[in-house]
């Protein structure tokens, strides 16, 4: 099921193929991903896929930008020796800390998840709450994308520092969680939004928690349906769309591939075979 080796004689087929058929790259700290993953599956089956989960440094959401932008470019620096011919940041931290700076340093197509995720959210109501990693909250990327797009829309936003590691532990349908998530939706609901946002690709995960103590009348926007959606626009756009069968989707982690591999079973519905990858054994080491 796991190997350390998944990739040799694998990876070189990718310098043989027409661009078109190379494959997209999508990262996350974790399994919030596997959302993304699996739009892409369905709007985009055509695509192979290469998935990568920085699991040994998650969550981001407690990261300071500086951290959050060297993982970026290990990353990337990764994913360019894979041969994709897009990157989509299926990570809201990463998209509101470090997008600006990698994009400049990378000639790759680098997709992020925010501001469709914002776009989706304005069609849909005027009250809009997001709730997102604290990072994410803190830097306003959300708020400053809504209103950026129509200012007249009201705004909140609320930092969820245990949801992360909770769907990561795959506590779900603990007890515990939903007492957290009612209170992080107290102030939401105080202020009678009409709209929630996931602000990280985790969230979706908890949408049976969540819709059980939103009212009715709430909508809820998951970013991931909207960022694969502006993926099929972009590789139309730069000629890139895979006419042909997909590659089997290759999953790496930086921690552990059991654990993530049994989180796969979960969430996709079969058991992904992932291969363990580490940037620099010393900085994780450092970082853990």
């Amino acid at each position: 099921m796991y190997s350390s080796s998944i990739f040799e004689g694998n990876l070189d087929d990718f310098s043989d193929l027409e661009p078109q058929r190379a494959p997209i790259g999508i990262f996350d700290s974790g399994v919030g991903g596997l959302t993304v993953l699996r739009q892409l599956y369905r709007q985009l089956p055509n695509e192979s896929i290469i998935y990568f989960g920085d699991t040994a440094r998650v969550p981001y959401g407690i990261r300071s930008q500086a951290e959050i932008i060297q993982f970026m470019r290990e990353i990337l620096t990764w994913m360019e020796k894979q041969g994709v011919k897009m990157v989509v940041m299926a990570c809201n931290t990463s998209s509101a800390l470090a997008l600006e700076t990698v994009s400049k340093e990378f000639s790759l197509p680098i997709l992020d998840i925010i501001l469709p995720g914002a776009r989706a959210a304005v069609q849909q109501g005027k009250r809009i709450g997001v709730i997102a990693t604290p990072a994410t909250a803190k830097s306003n990327a959300y708020k400053h994308a809504i209103l950026e797009i129509d200012p007249n829309v009201q705004v909140w936003q609320v930092g969820c520092p245990e949801f992360v590691p909770l769907i990561e532990q795959n506590r779900i349908h603990d007890p515990y969680t939903a007492e957290v998530a009612r209170a992080y939706l107290e102030p939401l609901l105080e202020q009678e939004i009409d709209t929630l946002v996931h602000g990280c690709t985790h969230y979706p995960h908890l949408t049976p928690v969540l819709r059980s103590l939103l009212p009715s009348q709430v909508q809820l926007i998951d970013p991931a349906v909207h960022v694969v959606a502006a993926c099929a626009q972009e590789l139309d756009l730069l000629d890139l769309r895979n006419t042909h069968p997909a590659l089997p989707t290759r999953f790496a982690v930086s921690g552990c591939p059991q654990q993530f591999s049994q989180s796969g079973l979960q969430w996709l519905g079969y058991t992904p075979m992932v291969e363990e990858v580490s940037f620099t054994d010393t900085a994780i080491s450092q970082l853990q």
